[in-house]
């Protein structure tokens, strides 16, 4: 299983989470390229750590919206966004090549993550971006998502994610971040529905009721309440249950 945490969102001289903690426990860094949160020293920096640590960097695109942390949807056109995509994926290549490694994947981030589970226009925009950057590139996200069932119709390899520390619904999508209950931050909860997951392939819904989740990697949001220890209790619990944790890419 493959344990992978959002890094490199702060901006400037302000920081968001612990990345270098957080790169001590996980085996994928999802990293910020500058759009959503993120900018040139801070990429050059993450990249710099996870390269020592021989963890694995993906590009986290999003949409360009900084003032709201790429949280807020933007009505893109197919070109701009598949343009935009391309730029922030080269952006952080860049960065790895300076440390003899390279971008292993691309995972869209908030707004984004969940306008192309289901909008046909800005997924096909992120698999256009993928396939013309590099085809050998896996794309992070929901399991049977549009994103991934377009992915998977232009050849590219789908990595189905599942988040340990967010609530889900009974139809299996993610609470959204505005219900006061989109979080999971007991930090002991979390590693047990990370187990869940790992073992079990299900998650229980805020509703109780057990649905599947067949994933190959479990996110962990590094700007999360607790993250660096909800990260300690996630690893611990998932080596003391048997789960080898090893990148995907």
């Amino acid at each position: 299983m493959d344990l992978n945490a959002d890094l490199g969102e702060g901006f400037g001289i302000w920081r968001l989470g612990d990345d270098e903690a957080l790169l001590d426990l996980i085996t994928s860094a999802n990293v910020a390229c500058g759009f959503h949160g993120g900018d040139a020293s801070t990429m050059h920096r993450v990249c710099a750590a996870a390269a020592a640590r021989g963890v694995a960097v993906g590009a986290q695109v999003g949409y360009r919206d900084l003032a709201g942390f790429g949280r807020r949807h933007i009505a893109y056109g197919f070109a701009e966004l598949r343009d935009e995509t391309i730029y922030q994926i080269g952006a952080l290549d860049a960065f790895c090549r300076l440390f003899r490694t390279r971008v292993r994947y691309v995972k869209p981030h908030g707004a984004l993550y969940h306008a192309a589970a289901c909008d046909e226009a800005q997924a096909a925009a992120l698999v256009a971006a993928v396939s013309g950057y590099d085809h050998e590139l896996p794309l992070l996200c929901p399991p049977g998502s549009v994103l991934a069932q377009l992915a998977v119709g232009a050849g590219l390899r789908v990595v189905a994610e599942g988040f340990a520390d967010r609530n889900y619904l009974p139809n299996g999508q993610l609470v959204p971040r505005t219900a006061a209950n989109a979080l999971v931050t007991d930090p002991d909860e979390v590693a047990t529905r990370a187990v869940r997951m790992a073992t079990e392939r299900t998650v229980v819904a805020v509703d109780g009721s057990v649905i599947p989740v067949q994933v190959e990697s479990i996110c962990l949001h590094g700007d999360s309440p607790g993250a660096v220890r909800a990260a300690e209790l996630v690893r611990a619990a998932l080596i003391d249950a048997g789960v080898t944790l090893a990148p995907f890419a």
